[in-house]
């Protein structure tokens, strides 16, 4: 049995009935309690070290699997390789499936291997939009656009740094079972409104194949069926994004921004070359940046998607 596997296992024992049923104020407070008790309140202590990116030790493994099972993320260190943009590719696609994560989402901007190239793109089908700009990114989960039910969605990521900024690109990161906890703490009623399934709709659009795709609707809070795990679908943005027009919808989305913008357990780590981030698919938000090297040289992250989620 793998490292992450017995993780898991020792990780549910001790807690018997459903954290996010709101009905169940019993195991609810028993996990929060645990969670928050263990939560890293900072960024080094997700900082783990990895002599072989592609084949983490055992020990390595099981470090990764003890920050994910405390905030859904770990950021990794690497050697030679996570620096060169050629080596490093088969070496992340290695890592992630080593991890439990297989089933890579098809996106439009993925070459062959799944992975996107995310950096300032000035013409072709990434031009002009914002991930591949400078701009800052408001807070969000990776593929809020392109939901299709708890067991059809963006579940867990790996963002790797090949070449960093010159100047800002930092990462705000916050586990989304943080932001559960803080709102159900305020009024599970906040909660049960964003589980609704018509909570948050993205209007129509193109699909990862550059397609017209039908508006997107779906909640923002649900469980994946399969480990009965929480999963998050969110975006701070303004434009492009319908709440659902209610009171209760209305006041939970007014908390987010809220939690987000002060919550003491807000990380921000900025990803040097070498590093990544390996997680659950949590919240996060970019820094605008300034790159001094010339076009094609500057900051450059290689990011894939998976449907699957990390186990631990």
């Amino acid at each position: 049995m793998s490292q992450l596997a017995m993780t898991t296992i020792a990780r549910q024992s001790w807690l018997k009935g459903n954290p996010f049923d709101l009905d169940d104020d019993e195991s609810y407070r028993l996990w929060r309690d645990h969670k928050l008790a263990a939560y890293p309140l900072s960024a080094d202590e997700l900082y783990i070290d990895i002599a072989e990116l592609s084949c983490p030790s055992d020990s390595e493994y099981a470090l990764i699997a003890s920050a994910c099972a405390k905030a859904n993320m770990a950021i990794y260190r690497s050697g030679a390789v996570g620096q060169d943009a050629v080596r490093v590719r088969p070496a992340l696609r290695t890592l992630g499936a080593s991890l439990g994560l297989r089933h890579v989402e098809d996106h439009r901007s993925a070459e062959a291997d799944g992975i996107v190239a995310i950096e300032v793109a000035t013409d072709g089908g990434r031009a002009g939009y914002i991930p591949y700009t400078n701009r800052p990114i408001s807070w969000h989960t990776d593929g809020y656009y392109n939901y299709h039910g708890a067991s059809d969605c963006v579940q867990a990521m790996l963002l790797h740094c090949v070449r960093d900024a010159a100047e800002g690109g930092i990462n705000g990161l916050l586990d989304h079972e943080i932001a559960y906890i803080r709102l159900r703490d305020r009024d599970p009623a906040l909660v049960a409104a964003l589980m609704h399934p018509e909570a948050m709709m993205i209007p129509a659009g193109e699909d990862g194949h550059g397609c017209p795709r039908p508006d997107n609707t779906g909640p923002v809070f649900f469980i994946e069926s399969r480990h009965g795990a929480l999963v998050m679908r969110y975006t701070a943005r303004k434009r492009y994004v319908f709440w659902r027009d209610d009171l209760l919808t209305r006041e939970a989305v007014s908390a987010l921004e809220e939690i987000m913008a002060d919550d003491p357990l807000v990380i921000r780590a900025r990803l040097r070359p070498g590093e990544g981030l390996i997680c659950n698919n949590v919240l996060h938000s970019r820094s605008g940046f300034v790159d001094a090297a010339p076009e094609g040289e500057g900051r450059l992250l290689y990011r894939v998607r998976y449907h699957d989620r990390l186990r631990v």
